[in-house]
């Protein structure tokens, strides 16, 4: 495994982020496809062998149940100080209010049964609540060591620069990573919100690097209890599928010409785009074995420009 540091901290990160929305009670009925505590504790603990430590979770994600589950399977496969742990905070009630943010961080920690989360996540900007009084909410978690650093997940460029404005103008902590829907079949984000990271050396860790598995396989669609019942996704790629089945083609070209698989190529594609750590939603093992393997993966800067080339603009999806 590799390591990187995440943005402006001293924060050691994994190349792989275990995306942890899989994990959870299905009769939350958040989604059908959810592991139950076995099966999420058996992807985790693979995860902690492979040299992952780097999870990501949200306060929401089957009712809280994702967050109990995450919290118990590192307690007993691994130590606190050897894993970094990312939740999230927006779909709840009060959204990014002051008193939210104080009640889902106590929920969380309590769930995840640790006094602290290594990144604090802000699921979605809030239209309704001023800025200031977000910002300096999580400031106080900062302060109160609850904390050790802020995130944030997708929104418009410019909403995020005026959250990273405000916390500069009154002294706040600032955030250190954006979560992001981006991979080869939407590339939105690189027209403002993605350079406005680099300037800030926020590091980029997306979620949907597969594009919901359709950049894993030829097949775009696939018999799986996910792909049959995700509607979300559904929505995110299949209006588009005529256009950009002609990407997936050309995945599945230099998988073969690198002797690896089509996983591995797009995720070699976001490394070569400078991403930190993508987000892995693994059902299975061998899905980490996998994405593990697109380290060993180095494109060419024909291979980039082979892969990118036929991308046509897409509507926004994820920041609304």
């Amino acid at each position: 495994m590799e390591y990187g540091i995440l943005g402006n901290t001293d924060i050691r990160v994994s190349r792989l982020c275990v995306g942890c929305m899989s994990f959870g009670d299905p009769a939350s009925k958040m989604h059908a496809w959810t592991l139950d505590p076995a099966r999420s504790e058996a992807i985790i603990a693979h995860a902690l062998d492979l040299g992952i430590n780097f999870f990501d979770t949200a306060n929401t994600y089957s009712a809280g149940t994702s967050e109990e589950y995450v919290g118990k399977a590192l307690k007993k496969h691994t130590t606190r100080d050897k894993v970094v742990i990312a939740t999230k905070v927006f779909f709840n009630e009060g959204h990014l209010s002051r008193q939210a943010i104080l009640r889902e961080i106590d929920g969380s920690l309590k769930r995840l049964g640790t006094d602290y989360v290594d990144l604090y996540i802000i699921h979605r900007f809030d239209k309704d609540t001023p800025m200031e009084e977000t910002m300096e909410a999580l400031d106080s978690l900062v302060k109160a060591g609850k904390v050790r650093a802020l995130g944030a997940s997708a929104m418009y460029g410019y909403q995020f620069h005026n959250l990273q404005l405000t916390a500069q103008r009154n002294g706040w902590t600032p955030f250190v990573s954006m979560q992001n829907h981006y991979n080869l079949l939407y590339r939105e984000d690189e027209r403002e919100l993605i350079p406005l990271c680099r300037q800030m050396n926020v590091a980029l860790t997306p979620y949907s690097p597969l594009a919901a598995g359709r950049l894993s396989r030829l097949d775009w669609k696939s018999d799986t209890l996910r792909s049959q019942t995700d509607t979300t996704a559904i929505a995110k790629y299949d209006t588009t599928q005529e256009q950009d089945y002609f990407l997936v083609q050309r995945v599945h070209e230099l998988a073969d010409k690198h002797q690896a698989s089509m996983t591995q190529i797009a995720l070699a594609w976001l490394f070569e785009k400078g991403v930190a750590a993508p987000i892995i939603g693994a059902t299975r093992e061998a899905y980490l074995d996998d994405a593990a393997g697109a380290l060993k993966v180095k494109l060419t800067a024909e291979d980039v420009r082979y892969l990118e080339e036929l991308y046509h603009p897409h509507r926004v999806m994820g920041a609304l």
